[in-house]
């Protein structure tokens, strides 16, 4: 391909700065690194070509800061960023202050992201769009006698979810209006602290779903595709454990038309780039747009694995104008593939974040087994971030071959 890249700067750190760096590598560019003192030692700062230090530690002193990032771009001449997940990846102030400094976004518009970063707004847009949603209050009235009265309405039990932000914050499960208030008032205050926004949304609970998420993607000239399903149903405290593609209760039948569902969700937005819309599933095979995921996700590998391509190296098409060089019937599975993730955290407290020096660390490499590291070993693991560190995908002809070799 032809690249109007010369160099790309990614704004993110440990394993998935280090995944991307080596995409960009491989399409024949430069890569940038920004790290904080507390990732001096990081293998992203050591693999990159050139390395942009932004700070000491702190996240809303670096990483998050976009005054920071746009500069250590701006020094070193990168053509555009990459914001990987997590960090600034669906700040749509991010996104547009990219766009304005003339320097490419590799993701959606900052207005598809705006659109889909208030869980409110997006299922407003969504039920505008035929896309079938979760029962649920999404109106602007946050007063608690409108949260109690849709409650009632909706029947319990319900989810108090939060509009804004996710990984399970501020999420309560409330079986009945005993509990409701002082549910609202205790997600009201979690969410406040983490996104600075208190707005909640109430959906109905579905009894013992399944969360599935499609794999979409836009290119500048309107064409959308998916690349199948993943599994993300393993969860805890509402955050993804494993991770699996393709779905082992999704047929071929209900395959095509959640990713059809899909890519009408995200023409209603006029989507570029990778994305992800996410599903409950019922027992019954009902599905309801759950929210979507304007970025990468951290499971992308299990995809790539049992698709064939290359998402970061498709993301980087798209960002130059290219058109998707694939149909719909061009993306065909084969085989099985799962990921786990390994967390520096204290099982005999809570599993709360552990921090540290890594005292030994082999990585391993077998066959059809993905790893996808940002350490080494004698690296500090610092408090600052969050505590995954590696992910490991395995790849099979099919799902017990994949959980076996995992």
């Amino acid at each position: 391909m032809e690249n109007n890249f010369n160099s790309i700067l990614v704004a993110n750190r440990g394993e998935i700065a280090l995944r991307i760096m080596r995409t960009i590598r491989e399409n024949g560019l430069k890569c940038v690194a920004v790290y904080t003192l507390a990732d001096s030692g990081s293998p992203h700062v050591r693999f990159a070509d050139r390395a942009i230090c932004i700070g000491d530690g702190p996240v809303h002193e670096s990483y998050l800061s976009i005054t920071k990032i746009l500069d250590a771009a701006k020094k070193t001449n990168a053509n555009a960023i990459h914001p990987g997940y997590g960090f600034l990846s669906e700040n749509s102030d991010f996104a547009k202050a990219v766009e304005a400094s003339g320097i490419t976004f590799i993701g959606p518009s900052s207005d598809a992201i705006k659109a889909m970063g208030n869980k409110g707004e997006a299922k407003r847009r969504m039920i505008k769009a035929g896309v079938p949603c979760v029962p649920g209050y999404e109106q602007l009235d946050q007063s608690n006698a409108a949260l109690i009265n849709a409650a009632n309405s909706i029947g319990f039990p319900v989810m108090v979810k939060a509009a804004e932000g996710g990984g399970g914050r501020g999420m309560r499960l409330v079986e009945s209006e005993k509990s409701l208030l002082d549910d609202i008032n205790s997600a009201r205050s979690e969410v406040l602290n983490a996104f600075g926004s208190d707005e909640l949304i109430l959906e109905k609970a579905i009894v013992e779903p399944r969360h599935i998420e499609i794999q979409i993607f836009g290119d500048k000239f309107g064409n959308i595709v998916h690349f199948a399903e993943r599994d993300c149903s393993v969860q805890r405290r509402h955050q993804k454990v494993i991770e699996e593609a393709p779905s082992p209760v999704v047929s071929d039948n209900l395959r095509k038309i959640m990713g059809e569902v899909a890519i009408n969700a995200a023409r209603a937005i006029n989507y570029e780039g990778a994305g992800t819309v996410e599903f409950l599933l019922d027992k019954d095979e009902n599905f309801y747009f759950l929210e979507m995921n304007t970025r990468l996700q951290v499971e992308h590998p299990v995809t790539e694995f049992v698709t064939g391509y290359d998402l970061v190296s498709l993301q980087i098409d798209v960002a130059q104008g290219q058109a998707l060089a694939m149909t719909q019937d061009d993306i065909v599975i084969s085989g099985h593939s799962m990921e786990v993730r390994l967390y520096a955290e204290d099982p005999c407290n809570e599993f709360l974040p552990s921090s540290g020096d890594i005292i030994h660390w082999q990585e391993p490499s077998w066959v059809n087994l993905r790893v996808d590291s940002g350490i080494i070993e004698g690296q500090t693991i610092s408090p600052f971030y969050d505590p995954m560190l590696v992910k490991f995908i395995a790849y099979g002809g099919n799902r017990e071959e994949a959980r076996v070799l995992l």
